[in-house]
């Protein structure tokens, strides 16, 4: 495994613990406001899956001596900036709604600003995980920590989205809000 990739998976790793910081954050902001948490079954779950792509990226990449196959890595590479790119324009937009578990601040209106008032991109936050989760394990061959993370990904996505959807569902329409968007991460 090169060296550089150990540090590429730390540098997200570290991402993941700035968007657990700003998290902290906007949960506090919101539960003072308020706010009601859904869905609390499922994010062990999705913490766990996030936490184990890290590790096997690191693991599969050593063990299974994975190459480094530059047709393949550099574009791989190249999503893992965009979907981190995608995925702070999403935090960002999002403002203090903004969060890794659900909790919805009743009477604050849905969020209809950079990628969210895209009505074609119903959840594009879940787009940047989805890319990134398949990507960063390519970027040094390891296929098999992609597929894995791609699958189990995809099968709590169905949980969450739902989840989020419910939460969501709770908040009175008003006029001229934008149909029912992803309000939190």
């Amino acid at each position: 495994m090169s060296s550089w990739y150990l540090l590429l998976v730390l540098l997200v790793g570290a991402e993941r613990l700035a968007e657990l910081v700003v998290a902290r954050r906007n949960a506090r902001w919101s539960l003072a406001r308020g706010g009601r948490v859904f869905g609390r079954g499922h994010y062990p779950w999705m913490v766990a899956l996030h936490t184990g792509l890290l590790a096997g990226c690191l693991l599969e990449a050593a063990l299974a001596g994975r190459p480094f196959v530059p047709a393949l890595g550099w574009p791989m590479l190249a999503l893992v900036v965009a979907a981190q790119g995608l995925r702070w324009w999403c935090i960002t937009s999002l403002g203090p709604q903004w969060n890794t578990e659900v909790i919805v601040v009743p009477g604050l209106s849905l969020v209809a600003r950079g990628p969210y008032r895209f009505a074609w991109l119903r959840h594009p936050n879940y787009v940047a995980v989805a890319v990134e989760g398949a990507a960063l394990p390519l970027v040094h061959s390891a296929w098999v920590t992609a597929v894995v993370f791609t699958v189990l990904n995809a099968a709590l996505m169905v949980v969450r989205i739902r989840c989020e959807d419910t939460a969501l569902a709770t908040l009175a329409p008003r006029p001229g809000d934008a149909p029912a968007r992803e309000a939190t991460a």
